[in-house]
């Protein structure tokens, strides 16, 4: 999904938080968004995904309006991820439900995608029981597991263990490799930039810094 991003500005009072005349994140790329904290980074990923929809400007994906259609091809993963009161397994097959995938292929997917992120041994565990880490996990393996067309991350890595960041860093680029779908990922670890990303875009108190 190719984002077209048209005099975009937020504001808060009379702060400007965010203040875009033009960006565009291109398809089946992996795009970072790096900067200080407060430039906009998070403001800009609730805006994309419609989060906040109180502010200026347009967002074009693939040419088109935000819409249910739209929305169902996107999905985002928080910096502090919220999981349901139910089983790892349940919450990663959850997008799929609300897709009506059929049952088995639910459990192909939810199993492929644990044993890729190195999460089986959790399946069975409730979602309130998981750390830090586990949970990052666990929420990215919910967000691949439908294959969306833009994936939308906010610190996915951050305050996890080194293993844990190489496991998920390598599917996040295996996830672009195989389904060519647009990753857009707010990283203030300018060396994961560097590793993951085929773009970098950084922001300045909400504008982009040329």
């Amino acid at each position: 999904m190719r984002l077209d991003i048209e005099n975009i500005k937020k504001t808060y009072g009379d702060k400007i938080v965010l203040d875009i005349s033009n960006m565009t994140i291109k398809e089946g790329k992996i795009t970072g968004i790096t900067g200080p904290n407060g430039s906009g980074k998070s403001t800009l990923l609730n805006i994309i995904s419609y989060i906040d929809d109180n502010f200026s400007g347009k967002v074009k994906y693939n040419g088109m309006d935000f819409s249910k259609e739209v929305a169902k091809n996107i999905t985002y993963v928080f910096q502090k991820p919220y999981l349901l009161r139910r089983s790892v397994y349940d919450n990663i097959v959850y997008p799929l439900k609300l897709r009506k995938v059929d049952n088995k292929s639910q459990t192909k997917y939810a199993n492929d995608i644990m044993k890729r992120l190195e999460i089986e041994d959790l399946s069975n565990k409730r979602g309130q029981q998981l750390s830090g880490g586990e949970s990052q996990k666990v929420a990215l393996a919910r967000a691949l597991v439908f294959k969306p067309k833009l994936l939308l991350l906010d610190e996915p890595t951050s305050n996890i263990d080194s293993e844990s960041v190489k496991i998920m860093e390598r599917e996040i680029v295996n996830f672009n490799k195989e389904t060519s779908g647009t990753v857009l990922i707010v990283t203030h670890n300018l060396e994961q930039a560097q590793r993951i990303c085929d773009e970098v875009i950084s922001l300045d108190s909400g504008k982009v810094r040329n």
